[in-house]
């Protein structure tokens, strides 16, 4: 027997489920993110690296918790700044897509490098309507996400961690440890800010 979501004609004429074009959030919120997504292209995209202070005060201006010395490259592209949270001198780098659908908290010196992808969003590929699930992400202290690394919807990345270039973590990654490769595999250690500072 064929579910009722097998036939599109048989949904229900009501506002369409994503899967069939609909959308997944508000009218309210779309609106609000066009605002944001126009502001960024207007004022920061293509502002010289130096600006950073300028780009963290729109970033705080639509809600996202910004620490004064945080650094947000022009090229980078945050979902929602109001679920973006950033310590001191934690770096989100060139190219990085921030998909903050959920909360992407980045604690001091965390570092996102360029064209890294951290994703909080997914989807229940066991519901028929295939819908949107979110959870967040956090970059511990001195965390690190290399070049072009990806980072799927619920993971903790441990202080100090390190995931490799390209890696693809869906796991939480333990302080201190250097991970690489798709999934994300712990390949040696690392030694902690504070054994390296005595």
């Amino acid at each position: 027997m064929l579910s009722r979501y097998s036939d599109p004609h048989s949904l229900p004429s009501a506002a369409p489920t994503p899967l069939l074009g609909g959308p997944t959030f508000a009218l309210r919120h779309r609106l609000m993110r066009l605002v944001w997504q126009a502001t960024w292209l207007a004022f920061a995209a293509w502002t010289p690296s130096f600006l950073w202070r300028w780009r963290g005060l729109l970033l705080r201006a639509f809600g996202a918790e910004i620490h004064p010395t945080a650094i947000v490259r022009g090229s980078a592209r945050i979902w929602w700044p109001a679920h973006l949270s950033m310590g001191a001198h934690a770096s989100l780098g060139p190219g990085a897509i921030c998909y903050n659908v959920a909360p992407v908290r980045l604690d001091d010196f965390a570092i996102v490098s360029q064209r890294a992808h951290l994703c909080t969003g997914t989807h229940d590929i066991n519901h028929p309507d295939f819908p949107l699930k979110a959870r967040p992400i956090s970059v511990g202290r001195h965390g690190w996400i290399a070049a072009e690394a990806f980072v799927g919807p619920g993971v903790t990345v441990g202080e100090g961690a390190v995931l490799g270039a390209r890696g693809v973590a869906f796991r939480n990654l333990d302080a201190w440890t250097v991970y690489a490769g798709n999934p994300a595999r712990a390949v040696n250690k690392r030694r902690s800010a504070s054994s390296t500072s005595a």
